[in-house]
């Protein structure tokens, strides 16, 4: 594996995507980082945003087991992991796998279930295995969760658990389309109102598990030279001491920072991490992991406002 692969096959999967997908560049900008660095990717937007469509198109042009969730305030723990259950044939107990057991799952509408069934995906993201009455269950270290959500201002929704939030590598919000593609969106899939199949627009796989963790392996050995694990603490750090902050970042949060820009370099053709790496990753990493003070929030200020002012006042290495 070397950049000119590595590149190859990311210019390849985004060319699969734009079949289907137009716009939201950004959004599978951060899903190619998340893959390559191990990471999880929530996607935010109000209905129509077109983010199962770029989740399951993503899922489409890599040659992974994918699994769908479709998350409902009726749903349980064991909807999500599977349950043992009793053979009468055999006399014993057989694990009978929920849908969890897959190598890319898209967690459809998250937050639109209750936080005991979101907590069931906790020990998932983190650990990459479940526990099932007691019995620990691996999932590979192919596993990765795409995650969509509404915006918690609409009704029926249920704010994700601060623990399980800081679970998600990226949090991306998805803006609507502009108006040049909103025409194209129009032209491309005004035919039908149901949503559009990927395979229908031809989309293939274009890498596989060995390659999907060669390119892993890959990206972990990328240089990061110590003025850029200072710059990235510094930034980190910065945040719990934000005057209108009521908490900042974990060190996990600049850990993953580390990781996701060696991604960013490799997708970028250098096998070397610079600011520029950092900074564009930087805010969806961090808009989720921050809590405002009562001062802040009186104020008018939200988190990307906040996150902007923490990258001003860190000095940039050179």
């Amino acid at each position: 594996m070397d950049l000119e692969l590595a590149r190859s096959i990311a210019d390849r999967l985004r060319a699969e995507v734009r079949k289907v997908v137009v716009g939201q560049e950004a959004a599978l900008d951060l899903l190619l980082v998340g893959l390559l660095s191990e990471g999880h990717v929530l996607l935010e937007g109000v209905p129509g945003t077109a983010k199962t469509l770029l989740a399951r198109t993503f899922a489409a042009a890599l040659d992974l087991r994918f699994g769908r969730i479709q998350f409902t305030p009726d749903l349980m723990p064991g909807d999500v992991l599977g349950t043992n259950l009793f053979d009468f044939r055999t006399s014993q107990f057989a694990l009978t796998r929920g849908p969890i057991f897959t190598e890319l799952l898209l967690a459809d509408e998250i937050n639109r279930t209750p936080p005991k069934t979101q907590a069931a995906l906790l020990e998932a993201m983190q650990e990459r295995k479940v526990t099932i009455d007691g019995t620990s269950h691996p999932l590979g270290d192919g596993f990765m969760v795409v995650a969509t959500q509404n915006p918690i201002e609409q009704q029926g929704t249920y704010p994700l658990p601060e623990a399980q939030l800081d679970r998600f590598l990226f949090k991306h919000l998805l803006a609507y389309p502009s108006r040049d593609e909103e025409r194209r969106i129009v032209a491309d899939h005004g035919a039908r109102t149901a949503v559009a199949d990927p395979a229908r627009f031809g989309v293939r796989p274009v890498a596989d598990l060995p390659a999907v963790t060669a390119l892993r392996d890959f990206v972990r050995g990328l240089r990061v030279a110590s003025e850029m694990v200072d710059y990235i603490v510094d930034l980190v750090r910065l945040s719990r001491e934000h005057p209108s902050l009521q908490y900042g970042a974990s060190p996990r949060a600049a850990a993953m920072l580390a990781a996701a820009s060696r991604a960013h370099a490799a997708l970028d053709g250098r096998d070397y991490v610079i600011p520029d790496d950092v900074k564009a990753l930087f805010l969806p990493l961090m808009r989720h992991r921050i809590v405002l003070s009562a001062a802040a929030e009186i104020e008018g200020l939200d988190a990307d406002g906040v996150v902007a002012q923490i990258l001003e006042q860190v000095p940039v290495p050179r």
